[in-house]
């Protein structure tokens, strides 16, 4: 049997958890990216990544797995597999 993952999942969600979990606030991650060279990580394109409404760059992802202390597994904690006959 395949497997697909649904293509509008959002790990917003996940990352919000993380963020949190971490005592840091959407401001605190925006000047930490923008430290490690991601100028244009603003508070509002932070917002926008937790809510779905943004998509994610994976230079991104990588840099906030390692200001978060995350591993891939807690990013992608809400991404399920589904049958591809959808059984």
């Amino acid at each position: 049997m395949s497997f697909v993952i649904n293509q509008d999942i959002s790990i917003g969600p996940a990352l919000k958890a993380l963020r949190l979990q971490n005592n840091l606030s959407q401001e605190d991650v925006s000047v930490r990216l923008q430290v490690m060279g991601f100028s244009m990580m603003s508070r509002e394109i932070i917002s926008q990544i937790e809510r779905g409404r943004h998509n994610i760059r994976v230079s991104v992802l990588l840099a906030l797995k390692e200001i978060y202390n995350a591993t891939f597994d807690d990013i992608f904690s809400d991404v399920s597999l589904r049958p591809e006959n959808g059984e």
